[in-house]
């Protein structure tokens, strides 16, 4: 039996990780960051499914079919839809498990519309800025709570 079930969810553009302005977000793919993960929660025992959608609506699936499956934390990196989403908090708001949101890049030295989070008023932490390391801290941290 696992410790506890986590859902990493990315968002748009995400899977052009690694080809798309790699001076903002690396050279590490999609599948380097979600490989790293899984290595990290079998390590400690923890299930952990990843998920990338360029489409809300998968996005908010995702998010539903998480509070009825056993998932206990979710890891979530909204990308453009961080700005924009009031459905994808509504979704995280149903949600009881806890719920940490990533972002790559630090978005508080980028454009002032990126400064302002929908998914921050439900986020138990949030980690901005440390590349695909913000992804590993988060499961630490959820790990380690």
């Amino acid at each position: 039996m696992s410790h506890g079930k986590v859902l990493v969810l990315h968002g748009p553009n995400l899977n052009l990780l690694g080809t798309r302005q790699p001076e903002i977000y690396g050279h590490e793919t999609l599948e380097d960051i979600n490989n790293g993960l899984y290595e990290q929660a079998a390590l400690n025992d923890w299930e952990i499914a990843c998920h990338q959608s360029n489409h809300e609506g998968a996005l908010i699936d995702a998010i539903q079919a998480a509070r009825l499956d056993g998932t206990t934390a979710i890891i979530i990196n909204p990308a453009a839809y961080t700005h924009t989403s009031v459905a994808i908090l509504d979704a995280l708001n149903a949600f009881e498990g806890r719920v940490i949101e990533v972002h790559l890049s630090n978005v508080h030295k980028r454009e002032a519309f990126r400064h302002h989070s929908y998914v921050s008023l439900r986020a138990d932490g949030v980690i901005a800025g440390l590349g695909s390391q913000g992804y590993r801290a988060a499961l630490a941290a959820l790990i380690r709570s």
